[in-house]
């Protein structure tokens, strides 16, 4: 800074004397006022001086904040009204809104809230030309029909919507599973081969109580296209529905589909983690060791072998796997094609399209394998893989913030967001144009803080900030959720207005419809729900 120059420090001697006389001055007209005009004067008079000082630089912005803070303390007392303090009326309205904030962020992590369902609800004939034998009629089953925007799903007549905690379904799975707030387990969609639960194979159009599950506390819940797997909270795993290629994991060769959840035939540490494909299913527990069982065709399973054999002439079989076997081989291949092994993996997240697999391990490292068709495994190629391949682009130093955390799984698409919170997709999930051969952005979404993603069949749904947003082409049955009379498909990410003002905390997608859970914790969500959400059945 340059030194001062005299004419300044003359200017400054004049301003000083100045502010001298005013003082005098102000001091002859204070003896003269009364006590209120004088507490008016001394706040006015304060406000002055500092802005004086501060012109001097010998008063912080800080300390301006401070002394005026002070001085509207000092007059406080005066602001009363019969002995009482004006005051407590501010400090209760700030202690309500610290309370409010409060309440906000705990309704924010709840898991618990109101269930959303939108797309097909006409089970029997999403996916279908036409309708089966054993199938009911539309005009007898009211709810069965296309959700073309969210519904809350009503079960009593008092209207109270029904309240969750898990939602749980699969890209291939026209049936769905959902835990409610007392911790019932409840299914309900296509039948066909016992996938509910319930002892028959009677499709359900609204949630159903799965009574052999009333004892258990199922945490988790995983749905393939016919069969199902529940997670207890010992880690426990419990299977139902279509066994014909061992999917379930019983091994119970001779048993074509199980109407009842069993314990499967699995001896290891508790699973902490699962995903069912097409007609296979895999469990991680909780060494993260993963385990395999069900159609080995394409390599699914991961077990170096798609398990064909010939029978007769030129027809050929499959040796299925009826039990968990554990996968053993990781590998990465350079672009000349050296194959080298992985080791130390510790898988902690899995997810299964309709013929591939998806897996993270603990160093963020992803690994794909299985039918190689439509770029789906994301290495530039569109050979099968028989064993779990290294995906080179989350092959990176833990420093760099590429590796993967999560992954995601569609019929013939995938999806993973890595640890800086971006997503990425690789495969097809539309009918025309090229597929992606390897991981890409999603660029509609940069910038944006991804909280959840599900696939659906070919749709793709997304919980960002406070948005819920999802794309996908036609044909759709409404699990989009844009509305009626709106658009039925897009072709680029687009944010569903029919949620505008609903807080939706946890989505999960099938084959052609999506479950929500919208938070419910204040009365202001509670209030947009009942007035935005029309109910279902």
């Amino acid at each position: 800074m340059a030194p001062q120059t005299k004419r300044d420090g003359d200017q400054n001697e004049e301003v000083h004397k100045k502010m001298k006389k005013d003082v005098i001055k102000d001091e002859q007209e204070k003896s003269e006022l009364t006590p209120e005009e004088k507490t008016k004067h001394e706040l006015n008079n304060s406000s002055t001086e500092v802005k004086a000082d501060a012109a001097n630089g010998d008063v912080k912005k800080d300390e301006i904040v401070q002394e005026n803070g002070e001085k509207k303390n000092d007059s406080a007392p005066s602001a009363t009204t019969n002995g009482e303090d004006k005051s407590k009326p501010q400090e209760d309205a700030t202690s309500k809104t610290e309370a409010t904030d409060e309440e906000d962020k705990e309704a924010e992590e709840s898991t618990e809230g109101t269930l959303l369902i939108c797309g097909s609800a006409n089970w029997d004939m999403t996916g279908r030309k036409d309708t089966p034998k054993n199938a009911k009629k539309n005009v007898e089953v009211p709810g069965a029909r296309n959700l073309w925007g969210p519904h809350r799903v009503v079960l009593d007549k008092s209207g109270k919507p029904l309240r969750v905690k898990g939602i749980f379904g699969g890209c291939n799975a026209v049936h769905a599973i959902i835990v409610t707030e007392d911790g019932v387990t409840m299914s309900f969609g296509r039948n066909d081969k016992g996938q509910l639960g319930l002892g028959d194979t009677t499709t359900r159009v609204t949630p159903t109580v799965i009574e052999a599950l009333k004892n258990l506390d199922i945490v988790d819940a995983a749905c393939g296209r016919s069969h199902t797997l529940f997670l207890t909270a010992e880690g426990v795993v419990y299977a139902c529905g279509d066994n014909k290629m061992g999917q379930c994991g019983t091994n119970q060769q001779s048993v074509q589909y199980i109407a009842t959840p069993q314990r499967i035939a699995f001896g290891g540490k508790r699973v902490v983690k699962m995903a069912c494909g097409g007609e296979f299913s895999m469990i991680v527990d909780e060494d993260g060791r993963l385990y395999s069982f069900g159609h080995p065709e394409h390599g699914q399973l991961g077990h170096n072998s798609e398990g064909k054999y010939f029978t007769s002439g030129n027809k050929y079989a499959f040796h299925c796997e009826y039990q968990p076997r554990r996968i053993l081989a990781y590998i990465e291949k350079s672009r000349e094609g050296h194959v080298s092994p992985v080791d130390d993996v510790r898988i902690v997240d899995v997810a299964c399209g309709t013929n591939h697999t998806l897996a993270v391990d603990k160093k963020g490292r992803c690994f794909s394998w299985g039918f190689g068709g439509y770029h789906r495994l994301g290495h530039s190629e569109t050979k099968n893989e028989l064993v779990p391949r290294s995906i080179k682009l989350f092959d990176a130093p833990p420093s760099s913030g590429r590796g993967c955390s999560r992954v995601f799984a569609g019929a013939t698409h995938s999806m993973a967001l890595d640890n800086n919170g971006l997503l990425y997709f690789w495969g097809q999930n539309k009918s025309s144009g090229e597929a992606t051969m390897y991981p890409k952005n999603v660029q509609d979404l940069c910038g944006w803080r991804i909280r959840d993603v599900s696939c659906a069949y070919k749709s793709i749904v997304v919980l960002a900030e406070d948005s819920c947003i999802s794309w996908g082409p036609s044909p759709t049955y409404g699990e989009l959720g844009y509305g009626e009379g709106k658009n039925k498909s897009s072709a680029i990410p687009q944010e569903v207005r029919t949620l505008d003002g609903i807080y939706v905390t946890h989505v999960s997608c099938g084959y052609a419809h999506t479950l929500m859970v919208a938070r419910d914790q204040t009365q202001k969500d509670r209030d947009a729900i009942e007035k935005q959400i029309p109910a279902w059945p």
